[in-house]
């Protein structure tokens, strides 16, 4: 049924055997929110670019499914070979994904208050849902599966706003030095240490994706009783819907004795004069 949103069930980060992504469109909402002076605005404009994204993944498709019965991808056309019995189409159980990137600071632009605040939530669930809907209809037009991610956007987040920053010197941004716009519907970095603030936030926005999406837990202390994870693993997995969380420790790197649990300005461990040196740090010897 077309008319679904599908997830991908089962196995590492939600991806059955035999599926994936033929590729990911990210919408840059930070610029969206600059530019556009009303709501109706807005959803008019994201929805433009959404078509463009899905036209542009339709070619892609199209062009990969030409290259594996060209030959040009041999073993995934051998791996493929059980889809294309079924459906006449290699890449047919793969997913077509738009992600996006920024609604912190699309919302601090378009409604001056950040993601934090019940205004900020409203309108990034209101977008979230009208994504959700736009690619519903998509699914429904080509017959091909969509999904909507937080796209991890590593590289991205610094790209997009470099590039916004040069054209609009005033939009804002994440980034004292160096410009960057904050991961898909996160809350800002460093807006709180309370876990179960950020839970509390974050359970219904997560819950609207479909494809890709974490939320990061740093828990500003060494662990040294796993019990204690394990309680808090199963609390979070019980109380909320989000649907991939992780927990990460604080935790020191040496250069010579490599992982050290908790908080470090110097390895506790003895070095030697050769190995200080070999790291750059002046001795008296």
């Amino acid at each position: 049924d077309n008319r679904e949103l599908r997830k991908r069930g089962g196995g590492l980060f939600g991806a059955n055997p035999l599926t994936g992504s033929i590729g990911v469109v990210t919408v840059n909402l930070p610029r969206l929110g600059y530019l556009c002076q009303t709501e109706e605005q807005f959803f008019v404009e994201l929805e433009k670019l959404m078509v463009l994204a899905k036209n542009s993944l339709e070619i892609k498709r199209k062009a990969l499914e030409n290259f594996t019965l060209s030959d040009l991808y041999p073993y995934t056309k051998f791996y493929l070979s059980g889809v294309f019995d079924r459906d006449k189409k290699y890449w047919g159980n793969h997913f077509s994904t738009i992600g996006l990137v920024g609604m912190n600071e699309a919302c601090i632009n378009f409604l001056n208050a950040d993601i934090s605040t019940i205004e900020g939530k409203t309108f990034a669930v209101k977008v979230l849902d009208f994504m959700r809907d736009r690619i519903m209809k998509f699914q429904e037009e080509t017959g091909h599966f969509y999904n909507l991610e937080a796209t991890p956007a590593e590289g991205v987040t610094y790209r997009f706003a470099r590039s916004d920053k040069n054209l609009y010197p005033d939009i804002k941004t994440a980034g004292k030095n160096e410009p960057y716009y904050t991961n898909s519907v996160h809350l800002p970095v460093n807006h709180t240490d309370d876990l179960f603030e950020v839970l509390d936030h974050q359970d219904e926005l997560q819950t609207k994706f479909t494809g890709g999406t974490v939320v990061h837990l740093f828990l500003g202390e060494k662990i040294d009783d796993i019990e204690v994870v394990k309680s808090l693993v199963r609390r979070i997995a019980e109380s909320y819907a989000l649907p991939y969380f992780t927990l990460t420790p604080t935790f020191s790197i040496c250069p010579i004795h490599g992982y050290l649990t908790g908080e470090h300005k110097y390895c506790p461990y003895d070095h030697s004069p050769e190995e200080l040196l070999k790291y750059g740090i002046e001795v008296d010897i």
